[in-house]
């Protein structure tokens, strides 16, 4: 299998791809109890180190949504809600 002679991804479908694997992460915290977590809530939490180390490769971003724990999830809005940046 090669993967030579594949597209890139446009930026319209990385977009999709990453609303769909926050989606999918906050499902799963749903699951576990944790009722209100969104999408967005999880976007906001993992993007939060990229506003300090920049941009980082597809695969981390992938591997940061995927690799995401509730207990890191719960400290982000924890400091979130003291700093009054999340409601």
């Amino acid at each position: 299998m090669t993967i030579e002679n594949e597209t890139p991804m446009t930026n319209e479908e990385w977009v999709s791809t990453i609303e769909s694997l926050c989606q999918s992460k906050a499902e799963e915290f749903r699951l576990v109890g944790y009722e209100y977590v969104s999408g967005k809530d999880i976007w906001e939490c993992v993007s939060e180190k990229y506003a300090k180390t920049g941009e980082p490769m597809m695969h981390q971003v992938v591997n940061d949504i995927l690799s995401l724990k509730v207990i890191k999830f719960m400290n982000f809005m924890t400091i979130s809600a003291y700093k009054g940046t999340h409601f």
